[in-house]
């Protein structure tokens, strides 16, 4: 793993740290269970005086799974951040009336450092559907390698936040391999746990009623991830989250029918952490391309703000116009003849990260903050598990395309440069970075 202040390093698959400052404040509803609440007086604090203290957030932060792949193997799209002051803790702080303490590389953080699960509910419009759907539904996680605390970890973050158990005794939670073996699991590794850890507890956030499925595949080949996928449709999910990606090959076609072709199945794929250009398996014209956003406080009715993630020319979401894969039939945009990502979008910059409990490894040091598409990616699972099961013969990934009026459209920033405006700048109607939008409820995810 690699942790630079340096100048950005170019390359499609070096990644380093880097500053990120939120510019907005965040809501002063949904702040979680009553630990997360705390000692809070919110009424005796200004919004004007907590956007003032959020505006100082600015974080470090390193990919959990720092590497450049080969081809055909891909990178995970979590990163972690490792110093600096979060939106959330700023806003914390502000409503304490104290100075907001800054993270250090490595140190153990004793309580969550950044979004938790009322306020995504709360920003993405589910709170109820939250607390009452998803019973029933099983929602896949698949990832490279083994997490060994996965299961406990799990049970940290749900209890902190009064989420209902989810364990193997009670059958909420199981872990297998790609071949769906409970007992001849990967080899552990440190990057890909933190990864599940973040794509465990985002699917806690958003549907804490359904049940989770973990396939871990025994390297990050594509063939091999690919295979997982398969074996958690076999096993029954109908919702499948994919929080990786690679650079785009001739063989993606191939992949696409072998892999990702599950009709009655919602598959989402991260979209990528690097900025403007198109990655595989976002790609797939079967899947849900999850794009990234930065999201923050408003005064508007909604309460929360997106914009385009965007940190620099190589770090923000990724979007494009894919080199290979055919343009799905539900999508219309003009200019891009073959298959364009991405179709949605949720949060990712890491100044406006979400909380991630994980114990294992170099990286396992408690409470952290995550961002990233792959903290996308699982959210839009989520929510289409929120929205029921899907037709048997459906493409869910069509699903938002036929009611767009239910999403929050994005309409500000820009990932990168791109000779085509919409495929790297936000709009009104559809863009690349950020699709049609995030949610607003569960109307355009439900066929």
């Amino acid at each position: 793993m690699r942790t630079s202040n340096s100048p950005h390093i170019s390359g499609r698959w070096r990644r380093i740290g880097s500053t990120a400052v939120a510019t907005g404040a965040l809501v002063f509803a949904g702040l979680g269970t009553a630990a997360h609440a705390t000692a809070l007086t919110p009424h005796h604090v200004s919004a004007k005086a907590v956007a003032t203290a959020v505006a100082k957030a600015h974080v470090q932060y390193e990919s959990a799974c720092d590497a450049t792949p080969k081809k055909g193997y891909a990178a995970c799209n979590a990163l972690r951040v490792t110093a600096g002051t979060t939106a959330y803790m700023e806003k914390q702080a502000a409503l304490k009336g104290v100075t907001a303490k800054t993270l250090k590389p490595n140190a153990t953080a004793a309580t969550p450092t950044g979004y938790g699960p009322s306020d995504l509910q709360d920003a993405y419009g589910l709170t109820d559907a939250s607390a009452n759907n998803g019973s029933g539904e099983t929602i896949a996680i698949v990832d490279a390698y083994d997490d060994p605390n996965a299961a406990a970890d799990l049970a940290t973050y749900r209890s902190y936040y009064g989420l209902p158990a989810c364990t193997v005794a009670n059958g909420c939670f199981k872990k297998v391999s790609q071949t769906g073996s409970t007992t001849s699991l990967p080899t552990a590794d440190s990057g890909w746990a933190g990864e599940i850890s973040l794509d465990l507890d985002m699917v806690s956030a958003i549907a804490p009623n359904a049940k989770i499925l973990l396939v871990e595949a025994s390297s990050s080949s594509m063939a091999n991830l690919g295979k997982a996928v398969n074996e958690a449709v076999s096993l029954g999910a109908k919702f499948v989250s994919n929080s990786y990606g690679g650079s785009e090959s001739s063989s993606d076609t191939s992949y696409d029918s072998s892999y990702f072709n599950h009709p009655g199945v919602a598959i989402t794929v991260s979209a990528g952490d690097e900025g403007y250009g198109a990655e595989y398996p976002a790609a797939s014209k079967y899947v849900t391309a999850v794009g990234g956003t930065k999201l923050s406080a408003s005064s508007t009715t909604r309460g929360w703000t997106e914009s385009v993630w965007k940190t620099s020319s190589t770090e923000g979401t990724g979007s494009g116009c894919s080199a290979y894969d055919a343009k799905p039939t539900w999508q219309t945009d003009a200019s891009c003849t073959k298959r364009m990502i991405a179709d949605v979008s949720a949060v990712a910059d890491p100044a406006t990260g979400v909380s991630v409990y994980d114990s294992y490894g170099s990286d396992g040091t408690g409470w952290n903050t995550y961002g990233g598409t792959s903290a996308s990616a699982p959210i839009i699972a989520s929510v289409y598990a929120l929205a029921g099961t899907p037709g048997s013969s459906d493409y869910p990934a069509a699903y938002p395309y036929a009611d767009t009026s239910a999403l929050n459209d994005v309409t500000s920033g820009n990932n990168g440069s791109c000779s085509v405006s919409y495929y790297c700048t936000a709009k009104s109607g559809y863009d690349g970075p950020t699709g049609l939008g995030t949610p607003a409820g569960l109307d355009a995810f439900t066929g």
